[in-house]
């Protein structure tokens, strides 16, 4: 079977769950002719595709003897997304070994701060104007100024930091046109050279940061290499910011739909697992991340169909996210939905390292702003023209029934 969808369509990247949950009515894993790959519709099969070992990340340079993406493709090959066991492993062990230090804990209170300082900006706007796009306000700003003050980086630096990101992110999108590749090759040049100064400062004058971690950290004799530092960080960066902005984004668009749910959870912000149930529904019933790739290192059975050696295979992260199999009510947002098990942040050796941060984040700046704006109404939404991470370019608010 195959599947038909097309991931360029407008009407698809608006709303691709239809689409989505007919794919699954065909079988657990169809052939994608037109990205010329294997793809998972339930949660199962996805599942199965984050945790075998037999299916890997292994990336070939973007264009071999093209000195235009050197940086980019060691970005990518020396961080621990795009890596495979042994190399996995060590670079796994050696970036948890730093975080283990207990940066992300002792953050929190920074956190706090941030979002209180956003939101105050947020209500003179709202006061002012009557609406407020909560994405340029709050959502973007917060997870890169949480960067900033993880690793130790001026805070003056989030609008160029998140800027290199969104163009290296890009690239993860279905046929990025020659601007965009330009862009994230820019990119990634000017932000590796920003990671490789910063990293030079921690060596000769260490701080209480994360960056100071990576730069220390050893395990016997093993420590990450410059290259490996950087990739680390770069990797940090975008993965932390996307999945945060577009978390909150689509989940709490989500939430406003449903007045009756939306005036429980503020009625609720007192009780932590309110707050807790509401950010993991928010992160599986509009998935920030979307499709996940892997390669056969040999042939593999799944689910009905033989994926070859060398052949490549994408989870679906939003259609397993969706599976009525596991999900009750998959399509409708369900804000005390409990258990949980969906798989925003992958599964098997991939899982997302900065899982932990995130939730912290969504959980403190959700919170922060139910309970300082009140109940809320959407006015204006403007999706992001993609569909690997899927978001909102523009989330605008109003306090429920005083829209203009």
């Amino acid at each position: 079977m195959t599947a038909s969808f097309d991931l360029t369509d407008p009407a698809f990247v608006a709303d691709p769950y239809p689409a989505l949950a007919e794919a699954r009515r065909q079988g657990p894993v169809l052939r994608h002719e037109g990205l010329g790959l294997w793809v998972t519709t339930t949660h199962a099969a996805a599942n199965d595709v984050l945790r075998d070992r037999r299916l890997g990340r292994i990336l070939r340079p973007r264009s071999p003897g093209d000195d235009a993406w050197t940086t980019f493709d060691w970005l990518h090959a020396d961080s621990i997304l795009d890596s495979e066991p042994p190399k996995h492993t060590r670079l796994r062990r050696l970036v948890a070994g730093a975080f283990a230090r207990g940066h992300v804990t002792r953050l929190r209170p920074r956190v706090e701060e941030i979002a209180a300082g956003l939101l105050d900006e947020v209500e003179r706007v709202l006061a002012r104007d009557g609406r407020v796009d909560v994405i340029a306000g709050y959502a973007e700003p917060l997870p890169v100024l949480v960067i900033c003050e993880l690793l130790g980086a001026p805070t003056a630096d989030w609008k160029v930091l998140r800027d290199w990101s969104q163009a290296i992110v890009r690239m993860y999108e279905v046929d990025p046109d020659d601007e965009a590749q330009r862009d994230a090759q820019r990119a990634c040049d000017e932000f590796a050279s920003y990671v490789e100064a910063l990293a030079a400062e921690r060596a000769q004058a260490p701080g209480d940061d994360l960056l100071t971690s990576l730069v220390q950290e050893r395990d016997g004799g093993d420590r990450l290499s410059p290259r490996e530092l950087v990739a680390t960080v770069v990797l940090l960066l975008n993965a932390g910011h996307e999945a945060s902005v577009n978390g909150f984004g689509n989940g709490l668009a989500s939430l406003l739909v449903d007045t009756a749910q939306r005036d429980a959870v503020n009625a609720g912000l007192d009780h932590p697992v309110v707050v807790d149930r509401l950010v993991e529904e928010m992160l599986r019933h509009d998935s920030p991340l979307h499709l996940f790739e892997r390669t056969a290192t040999a042939d593999v059975e799944l689910h009905g169909v033989t994926v070859r050696a060398g052949e490549k295979v994408a989870a679906l992260l939003g259609a397993a996210n969706r599976d009525p199999a596991v999900f009750a009510e998959a399509d409708r947002f369900v804000a005390d939905r409990d258990p949980n098990p969906h798989l925003a942040f992958g599964a098997g050796i991939h899982f997302c390292l900065g899982a932990p941060l995130a939730r912290m984040e969504l959980q403190i700046s959700t919170r922060a702003l139910l309970e300082r704006l009140g109940s809320l109404e959407v006015v204006e939404a403007v999706r992001r023209p993609t569909f690997v991470l899927r978001g909102y370019e523009r989330l605008v608010v109003a306090r429920a029934g005083r829209s203009t």
